[in-house]
């Protein structure tokens, strides 16, 4: 499976890029939440390990054509496992995770593979990896310290709640908690500013 994954892997690069905060490096960090919270938690690894380096393979069109990354990702990852004789069976389920993994969608991820990519996906919004991406983010969309501080209150302090899986609640408690603790600071740094 290894070398499948490698090949997945680097046909999704050639279409996100590697930087950006929502490239390759972030598809990598997800992947990697997947591997520890799938072993941890019995999954498929066949289903979920695919669907983590497939599932944002749509946003460089979302960005182009306005299609949601998610349901246009679940067909694009669909139509390439096939064309590259991916096991027939497992790639519903694969495209089902891709489908439901945003979190701005609503769409309730159904099983264990769909709820982990979830959960990593969220979980690497938080904490350090997640401050950093949310200024990247800011960054990107010409906005500055306003926008991310926005974009925390909207999203980011949402996240520890809407995890599925106990291991991705253990994982978004600590990183939670850097969010709160970061934010605090930031703050209070820019209260003094106003002063």
């Amino acid at each position: 499976m290894d070398e499948t994954l490698d090949r997945i892997h680097r046909h999704v690069e050639e279409i996100i890029g590697r930087v950006g905060s929502h490239g390759m490096d972030h598809t990598e960090r997800v992947v990697s939440l997947c591997r520890i919270i799938g072993e941890k938690e019995g999954a498929d690894l066949r289903i979920l390990l695919p669907a983590a380096v497939l599932h944002d393979i749509a946003r460089p069109r979302e960005k182009e054509t306005g299609l949601p990354h998610e349901s246009e990702g679940a067909r694009m990852a669909a139509d390439y496992l096939n064309a590259i004789g991916y096991d027939a069976a497992l790639i519903p389920a694969i495209a089902a995770a891709i489908r439901s993994h945003r979190f701005s969608t609503g769409d309730e991820p159904e099983g264990l593979e769909a709820k982990i990519l979830s959960d990593a996906d969220k979980l690497d919004a938080m904490g350090a990896t997640g401050i950093a991406r949310t200024f990247l983010r800011a960054g990107e969309h010409g906005g500055g310290i306003d926008d991310a501080v926005f974009h925390f209150h909207d999203k980011l302090l949402k996240l520890a709640d809407r995890m599925y899986t106990g291991t991705g609640r253990q994982i978004a408690a600590e990183r939670h908690a850097v969010l709160v603790s970061f934010l605090g600071a930031l703050e209070r740094e820019r209260e003094i500013r106003r002063d």
